[in-house]
Formats: C-alpha cells, sequence, structure tokens
C-alpha cells in the first residue's frame, strides 16, 4: 500500500525523544455546571459561601451567571489525576448545595423567565464589579438564556522537550517561541477545518427545554416530545448552533490565524470599534451602566471561538498583550457540550481522543487559511450540528463535496498512527483502543453522543429534563458517598477561607473609583 504523505512525514518526525515527550503534554480543564433545584428548575440561590469566594478561588468560581458553577482543574501531565481532581471539587461543592444538583446537560433546564437567571456577584472590588457588568452587558446584547448554557474547556500544551525534538527534524532555523507559536496556529487552522468531527462524536446537546426559546420562533427543523423537548432527529450540539454560544454580530469581524500578528490586531481591532447595535445602551460612563463599553466586543473574552491561542497573562495584562509579549503558551478548546454520560463531564476516553487528535492537527501540513475557508468551516459545523447524523449530509472540502464517512474515515486513518505513538510513549494500548472505537461511530451514527440521547428520548417518550434529572441525582449520590482522591475536605476547606482573605486583600488594595479603574483599563487595553 503506498504511503500516505502524512505517514510519509510522521516517520520523519517520529524521532525517540519526540515520542517519549508525548507522556509530557499537560492539561487542565474548566467544566461548567449549572446548579439547579430537586424540581428541575434553576437554582436562585447566591453561590455556596461554604465553597470560597468566586473572585479568588482559583479551581471553584461562577462563570456568567450565578447559578452556573465552574470547576477549574490545576494544570497536569496525568489525564486520570485531572479527572480526580475535578470529582473531588465537584464533591466539595455538592456538599455545601443543600438539595440543589448539578444539571447534566450543556443546554439549560426549564427557566420560566430569564430574570431567574441571575448575573455572577463577583463583590465590591473593583475587578469584581467590572466582572459583573461585564455579565450585564452579555445580558443586554445576547439575552439571559444563553448566560445558563454549560460547555467544558479543554487547556492543553505540548512540553519543551516535544518543541526541541520538532524543531531539530523540520530543521527550522527560527527563535523557538516564534517556532511553537506558528505552529499551534497550524493546530488552530487545522482544528477549525476538522471542528465538525468534534461536534459529531461529542455534541450533546440536541435537544432543548422548550423554555430557552421564550416564544421566539426558529428555522431548525426541531420535532416535539413530552411537554416542550425540543429536538433535532440528527442533530449533535446546539449549544455550537445559532440558538447557543455564538455572536451574530462577530460575524463580520475577520479574526485569522495566519499569524500571531494578524491574530492579535484583528481582536484589538474589534475591542477599540464602536458597534452600531450596542450605542444604545447605556455604558460605563452613565451614572446606570448596561454594558461596560459600546464597542464590538467589551472585552476579548467576548470574542466566541471553538478554540483560542493562550498565554497565562501578567497582572493587568489583556489575553492579547500577553500573547504578543510572550507568544502562544497554551491552546484552549471550547468546543466540547457537557458529557452527561458521566460525572465529570468529560470522560478519560474525550481526553486521549483530543491528545491524539490535537497532535494530528500540530503534525499535519497547515496551510493559510482565508476568510473564505474558515466561513465554509463554519458553514460544515453549522451543518453537522443539525443534521451531522444523516448519513446523506455532504460538506464542502476546498472545491468538493464530501460526505461525513468518506472524510472521517481518511481523518481516522491518519489519527491510528498518532495512537500508536502515544501508546509507546504511555507503555499502553489504550490511546489505539480509544481512537478504534470512536473510529465505528463514524458508520454508527446512533453511537455518538447525540445518537444515544435522540435514541433514549426516542425509547422513553418522555422529555429530556426526566433523564437529566435521574442522572444528576446519581451523580450527587456517587459523589457524596465516595471519598477524596486527590484533594481532602481539610485542604478544600482551607482554600475556601483562604479565598475570602484574597478578597479582602483586593478590596483593600483599589486606589481608584470604579469609573476611573474601567477607564485606566480601557485606556492601557
Amino acid at each position: 500500500m503506498k504511503q500516505t504523505n502524512f505517514a510519509s512525514k510522521l516517520e520523519k518526525l517520529a524521532t525517540p525523544t519526540l515520542v517519549a515527550s508525548l507522556s509530557g503534554i499537560q492539561r487542565g480543564i474548566e467544566r461548567e455546571a449549572l446548579r439547579i433545584q430537586p424540581s428541575g428548575k434553576i437554582a436562585k440561590t447566591p453561590h455556596p459561601e461554604g465553597v470560597g469566594h468566586p473572585l479568588t478561588h482559583s479551581a471553584i468560581t461562577t462563570d456568567f451567571s450565578e447559578s452556573l458553577l465552574e470547576f477549574i482543574t490545576p494544570v497536569s501531565t496525568s489525564a486520570e489525576q485531572t479527572l480526580s481532581q475535578l470529582r473531588d471539587l465537584q464533591k466539595h461543592t455538592l456538599a455545601h448545595m443543600g438539595n440543589e444538583m448539578l444539571w447534566p446537560m450543556s443546554m439549560p433546564c426549564f427557566i420560566e423567565n430569564q430574570e431567574d437567571i441571575v448575573l455572577a456577584q463577583f463583590g465590591n472590588s473593583n475587578i469584581g464589579k467590572m466582572k459583573t457588568l461585564y455579565r450585564e452587558g452579555l445580558k443586554n446584547r445576547y439575552g439571559s438564556m444563553m448566560q445558563a448554557i454549560a460547555g467544558v474547556h479543554f487547556n492543553t500544551s505540548f512540553p519543551e522537550s516535544f518543541w526541541l525534538s520538532l524543531k531539530e527534524s523540520e530543521q527550522d532555523d527560527s527563535e523557538l517561541q516564534d517556532f511553537i507559536s506558528n505552529k499551534y496556529l497550524g493546530l488552530i487552522r487545522n482544528f477549525k477545518r476538522e471542528l465538525w468531527l468534534i461536534s459529531y462524536l461529542f455534541g450533546a446537546s440536541p435537544a432543548l427545554c422548550s423554555s430557552f426559546l421564550q416564544g421566539k420562533q426558529s428555522n431548525l427543523p426541531f420535532e416535539k416530545q413530552g411537554k416542550g423537548t425540543l429536538f433535532l432527529p440528527h442533530g449533535t450540539a446546539l449549544r455550537l448552533g445559532d440558538l447557543g454560544y455564538t455572536n451574530s454580530e462577530q460575524s463580520s469581524l475577520k479574526v485569522m490565524y495566519n499569524s500571531l500578528s494578524e491574530y492579535v490586531a484583528g481582536l484589538q481591532s474589534a475591542i477599540r470599534s464602536r458597534s452600531d447595535l450596542y450605542e444604545g445602551i447605556a455604558d460605563f460612563h452613565s451614572a446606570e451602566p448596561k454594558q461596560l463599553n459600546k464597542n464590538i466586543l467589551q472585552i476579548e473574552n467576548e470574542f466566541y471561538s471553538p478554540i483560542r491561542p493562550k498565554r497565562n497573562a501578567l497582572k493587568h495584562e489583556t489575553p492579547t498583550q500577553a500573547l504578543s509579549r510572550g507568544g502562544i503558551e497554551y491552546i484552549e478548546i471550547r468546543a466540547l457540550d457537557v458529557n452527561p454520560f458521566v460525572d465529570t463531564g468529560i470522560s478519560i476516553e474525550q481526553i486521549r481522543f483530543l491528545d491524539v487528535f490535537l497532535t494530528y492537527c500540530l503534525l499535519k501540513d497547515a496551510p493559510q487559511m482565508s476568510w473564505k475557508e474558515q466561513q465554509e468551516s463554519d458553514k460544515n459545523l453549522q451543518h453537522v450540528i443539525s443534521t451531522g447524523r444523516d448519513t446523506s449530509t455532504v460538506l464542502q472540502r476546498g472545491e468538493e463535496q464530501i460526505t461525513i464517512a468518506q472524510w472521517g474515515n481518511e481523518i481516522f486513518s491518519e489519527l491510528v498512527s498518532i495512537a500508536q505513538l502515544f501508546d509507546s510513549a504511555h507503555g499502553s494500548k489504550l490511546y489505539s483502543e480509544t481512537v478504534n472505537k470512536l473510529a465505528n461511530w463514524i458508520a454508527c451514527p446512533d453511537e455518538t453522543f447525540s445518537g444515544q440521547l435522540v435514541s433514549r428520548l426516542r425509547e422513553t417518550g418522555g422529555d429530556s429534563s426526566e433523564q437529566a434529572l435521574s442522572m444528576a441525582q446519581e451523580y450527587k449520590e456517587a459523589h457524596l458517598r465516595g471519598d477524596y482522591q486527590y484533594y481532602s475536605e481539610a485542604s478544600l476547606n482551607k482554600q475556601a477561607v483562604q479565598s475570602f482573605e484574597d478578597e479582602k486583600a483586593v478590596l483593600a488594595g483599589d486606589t481608584l473609583s470604579f469609573n476611573a479603574f474601567l477607564q485606566d483599563y480601557f485606556d492601557k487595553a
């Protein structure tokens, strides 16, 4: 059999040093989860005080709404350890939540009124008030419902030994950090081209409660079931579609990924450009502000992208300022729905697959990506979101039309060789077993997360919320019954107490009025 270009390239690059370095890949997870009442309705209580202050706790905070918890694991080279940390953080939080539970889905539970979604509160320090006002802006720009959607963010970076080996194999004579940044940008371009596969495999939001629409009409071909469940028979991830965490106002933003300077310039232009759409919303210059400012993006974090280049920022640095200073340090994947089939919202198999897929995206050729091609990849994603499990669905790849089955099989044929490298690095067969298992899902759409959820929905004939509530109760009981695996109750209680002390120090350190603080922030952005 003729060797593919990718296989030939991989053979040259896969030195013993590079293969060994794969065991040093670092990961961190940010898992969001909505707090709910036993009835299945959104919780209206404040952030559980016993877990700490949401502004200063490094591992347990809130995302956009007060009820949307966010659990953040520290960086680790062990996927198993990361999941243990995540489980412990959830166990600790559930113990302080009374009879409330964690909603195990991405799309929210029954929400009677948007006013039931309380904005996240971070205290009276300038930075705390800024965070809440930013969320007020999101509410007034896009509506509150979007702030109740949960996802999982997967952060990853390759060790220096990997980069040194790869740089030597490619005989690249650029500065190491420039090499790293350019390679990460290539990974991003390839990820965007084939992001549809992540939605196909791991999309877990094919259904939603009709309350999410708040009476608005949708052009999507929903079927209705039970009291108010709407679902797409062949859909995958409504969270990533036009109903979910997207921003139509941003569709005109030409943020490109062909060079770091190009990416930074695109984002910085958006945070400095006035938006006609938001001009009528009062900003921080007003007595009663309803958003931070009137620009297309209030701050850079408002840019909704399924993947981001990142660098840990210094105090008072914006994300793009950090990237301009030091280059790309790691990648943040934001395209994952909450996995409802595991209590952590992400499984060990997903982590192994992402290790393989992201390494594949990094090592394969990554041509420059035009704006037209970015739009094409977005259209492919939208097709998969709405009809991904329909075997007749066709995607656009350059000048050709191609079925999901054909394109998916081509990708998996190349993922196999990457999985074997990971197996060599870890002394196991787990990566190959994972890739082989998921490869079968290309021919069997019902095996995907969304396929399993729709099958269960059809079998029961009821509402999707019934499944979710049952899972929520099961996971809570398992968490509270189980032992801590990485942290201890004492250490987590200590972190909680310390976070309140840290918040007091932040408040005491404020020297400017809130308006002056914001003016200074935007002057330096």
